[in-house]
């Protein structure tokens, strides 16, 4: 502003005044259309399907339901608990240097069993490295997930005996994996389906777009199983996305659902509905199980750095077994016998486990070149014969 503009805006401090009134004015309209507009562009208010409040009622639900009978709300129960301890002994196995690294599911025990129950034999799972819950449902030795982690193995199981894929450490391509399986299914005219699980930080990946865009147009039989635990990593989920997970589908062109994922008879009633939605040539859907990752988010991790402690108590209260078995106990469907029973069993589970563990054997040296080829390949041989030549240029324990 020149010293003449200057002068002139001092002699007329009414004009002023009146400038700045109708730039108030202004303002304050403009504020409003922004608000206005921001609450048309809001995302819709998330819906969560719940059948069981965390207090242990039973509610109902206009689009979900289930009918369960004592025995298989039992199961449920039993599935959670072991699956709990079987976890916690490998983490404090890990603590005492028994395995390299393990990613704990606590608290998120009713996501995997209550869907991993829900599938048939037939279908086929897509895991990450955190669904020890899942692989428990298809028949997997809880000693074969350590042995990955203890670095014993590759994984250890046939992936075909149990329709259980190995575990991948690589965030987010197992949905491609898993989509390009379904196509082949589709392909081959079976009605099995397919699921993949991921957490909400891979919902990040280009990985995972990819997998919803090609999903979506070829119509594939797959089901994309978020589990929102809150955190990738570090990083809580309001810094991923604007709108709840389930809603992205949309922009896909599948239909997406949000499920209270520490509701183990919601996750199941969900996932038997989603099942059938794709087996009956719907094409994909997504499933967001709303829960939280009560421990780290792996065993390198120290969640104290970046979450409080508050929210921890909270979510205690929300504890998917002790739900379950309030529920139990209500309608007089299991008794004290029946708890420590499941107790007693859990703690034989992490006995073998601790044992199995600790008496793996290492594997051979040369067998890092074994199964990498199924036919063999001459870069392969040429590689395990220089490092077996350099193995033979060390002196043995007897000095040969």
């Amino acid at each position: 502003m020149t010293v003449e503009s200057t002068a002139g805006a001092r002699k007329a401090p009414g004009a002023a005044k009146k400038a700045a009134a109708r730039g108030s004015t202004k303002t304050s309209g403009s504020t409003k259309t922004r608000g206005a507009r921001a609450a048309r562009n809001a995302p819709a208010k998330p819906e969560i399907v719940q059948l069981l409040t965390p207090e242990g009622k039973r509610v109902s639900h206009p689009e979900y339901s289930i009918d369960l009978t004592s025995d298989e709300l039992r199961g449920l129960y039993r599935d959670m608990v072991l699956t709990r301890r079987f976890d916690g002994e490998a983490a404090a196995l890990q603590r005492q240097g028994e395995l390299g690294l393990w990613a704990s599911l606590l608290g998120q025990e009713a996501a995997q069993i209550g869907s991993g129950r829900a599938l048939r034999d037939d279908d086929y799972v897509f895991p990450t490295y955190r669904e020890h819950g899942v692989a428990w449902c298809r028949g997997v030795d809880p000693l074969n997930l350590c042995g990955m982690f203890r670095g014993v193995n590759h994984g250890g199981w046939d992936p075909n005996q149990n329709n259980f894929h190995l575990y991948t450490i690589v965030i987010g391509s197992q949905t491609l994996h898993a989509t390009g399986y379904a196509m082949g299914v589709q392909k081959d005219g079976a009605d099995s389906a397919v699921i993949a699980y991921f957490g909400d930080g891979a919902s990040s990946q280009g990985d995972v777009n990819e997998a919803f865009t090609f999903a979506a147009v070829y119509n594939a039989p797959v089901i994309f199983f978020c589990q929102n635990n809150q955190w990738a990593i570090s990083e809580p989920t309001d810094r991923q996305t604007r709108v709840p997970l389930y809603q992205r589908a949309g922009g896909f062109g599948f239909p997406g659902v949000r499920v209270d994922g520490n509701d183990v008879l919601a996750v199941m009633a969900v996932t038997r509905a989603a099942l059938e939605h794709v087996r009956s040539g719907n094409g994909p859907m997504l499933i967001e199980a709303f829960t939280y990752r009560m421990g780290a988010h792996t065993t390198s991790d120290d969640p104290t750095r970046y979450r409080h402690d508050s929210d921890l108590a909270a979510w205690r209260l929300k504890d998917p077994i002790t739900r379950l078995r309030t529920h139990l106990t209500d309608l007089d469907a299991a008794d004290q016998a029946f708890f420590d029973a499941v107790e007693k069993e859990s703690d034989a589970l992490a006995k073998r486990v601790r044992e199995g563990v600790r008496s793996m054997p290492d594997p051979g040296a040369m067998e890092m070149f074994e199964h990498i080829y199924a036919d063999g390949h001459a870069l392969v041989d040429e590689e395990r014969a220089a490092f077996a030549e350099y193995q033979s240029s060390f002196v043995d324990s007897e000095g040969h």
